[in-house]
């Protein structure tokens, strides 16, 4: 089964100070057909205007991931990590027992562009974590490059969930293929551009929704920037 979910049928509020897209419900969006799929449960494409962010709030029970595409997001949180994200970056909090975080954009003239992406653990009441690494576009190049994983396979961040995130750049004739377990579930986010997915156009914020395959393809990509994840059914 694959299913396409468009970028228009996402949820959508304008805060003022923060534009955000939410693939599923979340906040003041709710649509019960759209409550996550598999472990993955919140995937918000966020914008935030020069010299605002999110103040000081907590999180528990958690693995949260931030992939800036645009400008650079100011992280600060109670285990004392004071950082700046810039693209290329992928940041991951566990927020396990409880954790107390800001995210801000200090840039006077540029809006940060960013996902965060939550992901259920496989266990819950953790001492809080945090890790962040940088992937170069090199490594993303024309292929699927391992960003996250349940045990940092291949120098990708460490998730404590039974899930893996993969990101690429396809464009022309450059072609991408993983192999899926068909138990598991699946889920492709195309971040900008436009892409094939097993044979299915997608343009830049839909998403292919995948389970029972065993096989994904993506081609004939046109500047496309892609996030997979292979995730717990």
């Amino acid at each position: 089964m694959l299913q396409i979910r468009r970028s228009d049928a996402r949820g959508f509020a304008d805060h003022g100070w923060l534009k955000s897209f939410h693939s599923f419900s979340f906040a003041d969006y709710f649509d019960p057909a759209w409550m996550g799929w598999g472990n993955l449960r919140v995937i918000n494409e966020d914008r935030i205007a020069p010299g605002t962010g999110f103040g000081t709030h907590g999180h528990r029970d958690m693995e949260i991931i931030s992939y800036v595409l645009q400008g650079n997001l100011a992280h600060k949180d109670s285990m004392g990590n004071v950082k700046g994200i810039p693209p290329g970056d992928v940041q991951r909090m566990s927020a396990g027992s409880g954790v107390r975080h800001s995210e801000f954009n200090h840039a006077p003239n540029s809006t940060t562009h960013f996902l965060q992406i939550w992901i259920e653990p496989n266990v819950k009441g953790i001492e809080p974590g945090y890790e962040q690494k940088s992937f170069s576009e090199d490594q993303k190049r024309g292929q699927l490059r391992l960003v996250a994983s349940n045990d940092g396979a291949e120098g990708s961040v460490t998730l404590h969930a039974d899930a893996s995130m993969y990101a690429g750049l396809l464009d022309g004739a450059e072609t991408a293929e993983l192999a899926l377990n068909p138990t598991r579930k699946a889920y492709v986010h195309l971040v900008r551009g436009a892409l094939d997915v097993n044979g299915q156009r997608l343009e830049g914020g839909d998403a292919a929704v995948l389970a029972g395959e065993s096989h994904l393809e993506l081609s004939r990509g046109k500047d496309a920037e892609v996030l997979v994840f292979d995730l717990a059914a």
